[in-house]
């Protein structure tokens, strides 16, 4: 057999040959793509000459011999090929299941642990078929010769010769099968007794296989596997006690692979595997069930608020509400929802504490709950404690080492190395382990040489790769998502090489990348090594590339203070990414080139200065906010934040005593870099978010949005094909959501009575064609989601075929996820409960304005274009003044006191809105003016906001707070609507910092 792939410089020779010669030919490892010389072998198109048939491959024609046939493997794990390559060829899926792989490795355990019961068995097997076969040949032997005897039967001597062997062997051969099946269940029996190890071994294999869904560079090998599993029994402590030597593999197995999993991963991933890895080994020990397991990764996403019990109290949010709906399915709280409004007031009190999880339970729930029913209470009532939660249960479930973080060594990752394992590093923002694979190479006296790959770079790898087989030495090639081309031939040229040197090793850094070749990320040892996190972490980082040349190169009094506060501001920029919209609108990936040019600057500054006059701090602010790192940012509100940063930051205030970034963050007055890393060192380790700006509750958004990530996580990943636990299949579980969806949707709009309806309103007024836009839309929507509901009712029967569409609507609304196409034509939302109740109240004002007239207050979060609203309502005003000109009228606001409900008639002009909510501030009612977050208080309603147009385009008042107003928590332009002016006591600049706006939506 001929083995080849797609890439080999010599695949088509290998092709024709094949063909020629009658072989059979194996290509390996093609992705979804086929290579158009196969396309007439496929068809089978060939062309008969004379007796033997011939097939164009490209431009040569070939003999087809007999005995040719092809093989096709891929290492893809769900590859999705065209109809054509499925129709030319059988598709046969050879992935291994998770119990034919809990017997392959069963028999490997064997075979180490019980060497005879293995050699046994197989001889076993050997004597059962040998004697089966000597049956059949016996029977065959004997049919032949009744058929062939002429005359009588009774006197062919022969016959009755082979009758009466084939009588004492077929009582010998059954007797001896009587017996290997006797000691096949005893070998059985023993064999059984290190099925746990197999168990684990399967449960490991397929978790890890799992982490290939989340990133597409997470990929190991069976053979990789298997070698942890061969080490685990080899290293694992010995013991005559079977119970006991069962337990010590089945540790050592799994500290092993959890290790060499978790260097592999990147650190938001890593707590998402150990969860995972906790919950499937739990499920398997009969410790948790699949539902309580579905209630942990869905809670109550998929309730509809207005068809559960209501909600008691106030403070109680709605998802959290309906995550305790669902939680008391579950027998062990089937009374919760009861108890709450009975001891309101210890609830609350409880709710308010800082660590909930670790204070005493109201209604006796403390003693009663073990760490995983604790889990899904926290996650259920605070969902920004459930990681806090989830690391307690690991550590009690597993054993404190696996709750503990996995610190990369890379010297031990190059001992577990050899020549023919490439090394890879996955790179993120701000990492790079160039500095740390030199130093080692310098402690362990090789020669490492970098290349970054790119455009033309695979010539001078390619003489580097070669040269240091034979020398010995590192070759470290850098950014190999640039040079994807040359990693199959790389691949290919360590594998095949016959003699390599002891001492060469390949180091490879890469960011993640779709067409990254799967052979060669399951042949190496992979590793991450993000940067540490935090503000001292970031400045340390920051001052050990200084020098003490550096620090002295100015004797200006300024540059040492100014060198500290661009560090700072350095650090603070990038650790404000985590809190996501709060932090920034986008994320911009900072990095140290933006530090160099501004420290650059900032000497070049004090080297020209006039010391009479100072440093010209308009220009520093300027060159930090709109060029050096203002340069990256794109969004308008970020500029502002970037641009406060630099005001509040860098002034002639910077060089006083009492000068603070934040209480406990000053600058040092220090000589020598050593100075500076002995205050860096005392920095907190921890920051509080005001650190950086930010309130305290920012925090519980981060950690929020964390949580929701994993847990998002786990349920992309589930499979799709398990049944929704306790005897109810997927299917079923979504046509009732169907059949329930389908009786609550509105009827469709009759286009004839809208257009009359609208007539009498005044079909040509700017609000009206603004709602008749609206009414379209929403037509669109409700018509897609009955179609989508009915067929895929149908589909589920089995009447008509499951598209594709079908599929992912199945899919999404068991997961309780709005599902693509309905996303498409509407709006973003976390949950399906929630976008379907937003439908019926988005319908609900529509249909209203439309048949009961104008609305005294609109709700803003309900219009597909909030923005078209305002425009509309601009036009209206500016018709109304004559003389205004729509281009000079601008947006004008006013924060009432009164709520929505309070509201009896429409303003004089303009349009009173509802439904914003203020992130990161809180409201004061009574003064009518932007005041501190309360504690745990992530959101605040606004109350009725009057939005009118004034003929001015003056710039606003700069005491007041321009506040931008966003459809969705996820802030970008998409969602920008506009901004309003609220009233405020301190300065503006505050909650620039803060990053306060205010949301039409927080679900």
């Amino acid at each position: 057999m001929q083995v080849t792939s797609l890439n080999h410089k010599y695949f088509r020779t290998h092709l024709e040959d094949a063909l020629s010669l009658g072989r059979p030919l194996l290509i390996e490892d093609v992705e979804e793509e086929l290579d158009p010389a196969l396309d007439n072998v496929l068809e089978k198109n060939f062309i008969k000459s004379g007796s033997t048939f011939k097939v164009k491959v490209g431009d040569k024609e070939c003999d087809v011999m007999k005995g040719f046939y092809l093989y096709i493997t891929t290492k893809l794990p769900n590859p999705a090929y065209t109809p054509e390559v499925s129709a030319r060829t059988s598709i046969i899926d050879f992935t291994v299941t998770m119990k034919g792989l809990e017997d392959q490795l069963l028999g490997r355990v064997i075979l180490t642990e019980k060497n005879e019961l293995e050699a046994e068995r197989t001889k076993l097997m050997e004597d059962v078929t040998a004697n089966k076969r000597k049956m059949a040949e016996l029977e065959d032997n004997l049919l032949y010769k009744l058929t062939s005897t002429q005359g009588s039967l009774v006197e062919d001597e022969s016959l009755i010769h082979v009758l009466a062997t084939t009588k004492v062997t077929a009582s010998e051969v059954s007797e001896k099968l009587t017996v290997a099946a006797d000691t096949e269940i005893k070998i059985n029996d023993a064999r059984e007794e290190f099925r746990p190890v197999a168990t684990r071994g399967s449960i490991l294999y397929f978790l890890i296989c799992d982490m290939s869904m989340v990133n597409c560079m997470y990929q190991t090998s069976l053979r990789q596997f298997l070698g942890l599993f061969d080490t685990s029994m080899a290293k694992s402590e010995k013991s005559p006690i079977t119970g006991k030597r069962i337990g010590n593999i089945i540790e050592y197995l799994t500290y092993e692979v959890f290790r060499y999993s978790c260097r592999g991963l990147y650190e938001n991933h890593k707590f998402l595997f150990t969860l995972l890895l906790t919950l499937k080994i739990d499920v398997d020990r009969d410790r948790l069930t699949h539902v309580e397991f579905q209630v942990l990764i869905k809670g109550g996403a998929a309730l509809d608020l207005n068809a559960v019990q209501p909600k008691p109290c106030k403070w109680i949010l709605d998802m959290t509400w309906l995550n305790l709906v669902e939680l008391s399915k579950l027998g062990q709280f089937h009374e919760i929802l009861n108890q709450i409004p009975r001891n309101e007031k210890g609830w609350k009190a409880w709710f308010d504490k800082d660590a909930p999880e670790e204070e005493t339970t109201p209604d006796g729930y403390s003693n009663s709950l073990d760490t995983f029913r604790k889990l899904l209470f926290i996650r259920s009532w605070c969902p920004d404690r459930t990681i806090a939660q989830a690391r307690k249960y690991i550590a009690d479930s597993m054993g404190k080492k696996y709750a503990d973080p996995v610190i990369l060594n890379l010297e031990h990752t190059w001992a577990e190395s050899d020549t023919r394992t490439p090394l890879i590093c996955f790179l993120s923002m701000g990492s790079d382990p160039t500095n740390q694979i030199e130093g080692l190479a310098k402690k362990l006296h090789f020669e490492c040489r970098a290349i970054s790959m790119g455009q033309g770079q695979e010539v001078h790898a390619r003489k580097l790769v070669h040269q240091f087989m034979q020398t010995g030495g590192w070759v470290l090639l850098q950014n190999c998502h640039l040079g994807l081309n040359f990693m199959d031939e790389l691949l290919e040229t360590i594998t095949d090489t016959e003699n390599i040197n002891e001492g060469f090793r390949v180091w490879i850094t890469t960011e993640v990348h779709n067409h990254f070749p799967i052979s060669f990320l399951q042949t190496s040892i992979k590793f991450t090594n993000e940067p540490p996190q935090g503000i001292k972490a970031g400045l340390k980082r920051t001052y050990t590339g200084i020098t003490q040349d550096m620090l002295d190169i100015s004797n200006m009094h300024q540059w040492k203070p100014m060198l500290y506060g661009v560090s700072f501001l350095h650090t603070v920029v990038q650790e404000r990414r985590k809190f996501g919209p709060l932090g920034w609108n986008i994320p911009y990936e900072f990095n140290s080139a933006d530090w160099t040019a501004s420290v650059q600057f900032v000497q070049n500054h004090l080297d020209d200065m006039d010391p009479k006059k100072g440093v010209s701090w308009n220009t520093v602010r300027y060159m930090f906010g709109e060029v050096q790192y203002g340069g990256r940012v794109t969004d308008d509100y970020d500029k502002r934040l970037l641009n406060t940063f630099s005001k509040v930051w860098f002034g002639e205030n910077m060089f006083q005593d009492a000068f603070n970034f934040y209480k406990g963050y000053t600058i040092p007055k220090c000589k020598t870099i050593a100075q500076c890393m002995d205050f860096i060192e005392e920095l907190p380790l921890v920051d509080s978010p005001e650190a950086f700006g930010l309130h305290p509750n920012a925090d519980i958004t981060y950690q929020s949005n964390m949580a929701k990530e994993v847990l998002d996580t786990i349920m992309s990943i589930q499979p799709k094909d398990s049944g929704g636990g306790g005897g109810e299949t997927r299917e079923s579980v979504v046509f009732k959501l169907a059949d329930d969806m389908l009786e609550k949707l509105p009827p469709d709009y009759v286009p004839h009575e809208v257009r009359d309806r609208l007539r009498r309103m005044g079909i040509l007024q700017p609000l009206n064609i603004f709602l008749r836009q609206e009414i379209d839309r929403m037509q669109k929507v409700i018509t897609i989601v009955r179609s989508t509901l009915s067929d895929l009712k149908l589909a589920i029967e089995g009447t008509i075929i499951m598209s594709e569409n079908l599929r992912d609507a199945l899919d999404n609304m068991f997961d309780a996820r709005v599902p693509a196409l309905w996303k498409k034509v509407s709006w973003e939302s976390s949950t399906l409960g929630f976008w379907f109740t937003e439908l019926l109240e988005r319908n609900e004002q529509f249909s209203k304005w439309v048949f009961e007239g104008r609305p005294n207050v609109f709700w803003m979060t309900g219009f597909f274009n909030p923005q078209g609203f305002l425009t509309a309502m601009r036009q209206e005003v500016t018709r109304a003044h004559k003389g205004w000109a729509l281009d000079s009228v601008t947006l004008h606001n006013d924060v009432t006191k009164a709520f929505q409900e309070e509201i009896t008639s429409p303003p004089q002009e303009g349009v009173y809105i509802h439904g914003l909510y203020l992130d990161g501030a809180s409201w004061d009612r009574r003064n009518c003016r932007l005041t501190e977050s309360q504690a745990k208080v992530l959101f605040t309603m606004l109350p009725v906001v009057h939005m009118y147009a004034i003929n001015s385009t003056a710039p606003k008042d700069p005491r007041l707070y321009q506040c931008p107003v966003y459809k969705k928590p996820h802030r970008t332009d998409l969602t920008y609507i506009a901004f309003i002016v609220m009233k405020t006591t301190v300065s503006p600049d505050q909650w620039t910092l803060r990053g306060v706006g205010a949301l039409c939506d927080i679900k």
